[in-house]
């Protein structure tokens, strides 16, 4: 079974799955953050070269201010934990080589969460085996403008409008076309999430809330993005 070189996806499913459980929404995010550390073990031992995983939307922030705050929340611990983890050499990212990236708009995120991200970046940027990138505060929206704004720029350093497929290519936040997308909770959408890459990207779609989501089901994902015929609009 060949495994997508980029696997992108969007973990739909927390507050449903914390309503259907009698729980407040973040407790479904503590959930779905624990599934989250199983997730990229069963990705890492697939051997996927990227991967893209949207935690947090621009247009999630809108949510209640408690929500967010306890969003902020679950965002430190893990990523405390990944931090602590990372300095020992047997840790996950040590063991297949992960060079770890956040991509988002990250003025929106609180500075105890940015300091920590900045150590995992910092302390995994010389791997090269495995990419792993975490979309927070991220929306394509906000990466095509950050885009558009860098070539403008060029534009009147050199003088010249010209712009290509490449050349938008060469700065998206996230340079590698996405594969497979998977996104749990049932909803058939992108959400604003890697529009550029995922344009020839296979949509897999499961039922499945995000904390429920399994090893099982990732294997058969992949297997269904074996059996599509890739076309790439020709």
């Amino acid at each position: 079974m060949q495994v997508p070189n980029h696997l992108a996806v969007i973990l739909d499913g927390n507050r449903r799955w914390a309503r259907a459980h009698g729980l407040q929404p973040w407790e479904g995010h503590w959930e779905g953050a624990k599934n989250f550390e199983r997730f990229l073990n069963w990705c890492l031992e697939l051997n996927i070269p990227q991967i893209s995983v949207y935690i947090l939307s621009t247009e999630n922030l809108n949510r209640s201010k408690k929500e967010v705050e306890e969003l902020f929340k679950i965002y430190y611990e893990y990523l405390k934990r990944l931090e602590e983890n990372a300095k020992s050499k047997e840790s996950l990212l040590d063991k297949y080589e992960v060079k770890v990236r956040f991509i988002g708009d990250l003025s929106k995120l609180p500075s105890n969460v940015m300091n920590l991200m900045r150590k995992i970046m910092t302390r995994t940027a010389h791997y090269q085996k495995k990419m792993l990138n975490i979309m927070i505060a991220y929306g394509s929206k906000f990466e095509l403008t950050h885009v558009f704004r860098k070539l403008l720029e060029k534009a009147i350093k050199i003088g010249r409008v010209e712009i290509t497929e490449k050349d938008i290519e060469a700065n998206l936040l996230v340079p590698v076309p996405v594969d497979l997308v998977i996104r749990t909770g049932g909803l058939s959408r992108l959400s604003n999430f890697l529009l550029w890459q995922a344009s020839y990207a296979e949509l897999y779609t499961t039922k499945t809330l995000w904390p429920d989501f399994s090893k099982r089901e990732l294997i058969k994902a992949i297997g269904w993005y074996n059996s599509v015929q890739k076309n790439f609009g020709r």
